[in-house]
């Protein structure tokens, strides 16, 4: 099929595709006239990249785990395995997250928030006349 009816079947722009087969999320052969032609698996394919956008994965992710999932014998075990990793670094990002946001309620409010405030214990020796 050509792009703009695969474009229609899939509701993605033309630019949409070409993009997609400039960073090798999808391909198509050349008709003798120079159109793209695309098979009839694009769009399947192009329905499970957008789940997958829509899931958290990017482009990058798809683009290097879609071949390994299409030449899976067990193509639901290989989802699950990406998704458990998937998981795994959501979990890291969010424990990130909490540590950054804890940091900058620390940091709100103070005199200078850029500068590194000193712990309490810091704090108490400074008052006592101890370098801290």
């Amino acid at each position: 099929m050509r792009i703009g009816e695969l474009a229609t079947r899939v509701g993605l722009s033309r630019d949409a595709l070409r993009f997609y087969e400039q960073v090798g999320i999808l391909s198509s052969d050349r008709l003798a006239n120079g159109y793209r032609d695309y098979p009839p698996e694009a769009v399947p394919w192009l329905e499970y990249v957008r789940t997958a956008q829509a899931l958290g994965f990017s482009l990058a992710e798809i683009a290097e785990h879609g071949e390994e999932l299409t030449e899976a014998s067990d193509q639901a075990a290989a989802l699950s395995a990406l998704f458990a990793d998937k998981v795994r670094i959501i979990d890291t990002r969010m424990t990130e997250l909490a540590a950054l946001r804890a940091e900058l309620t620390a940091r709100a409010g103070t005199d200078c928030p850029l500068r590194k405030q000193p712990t309490p214990v810091a704090r108490a020796g400074r008052r006592s006349g101890f370098p801290g």
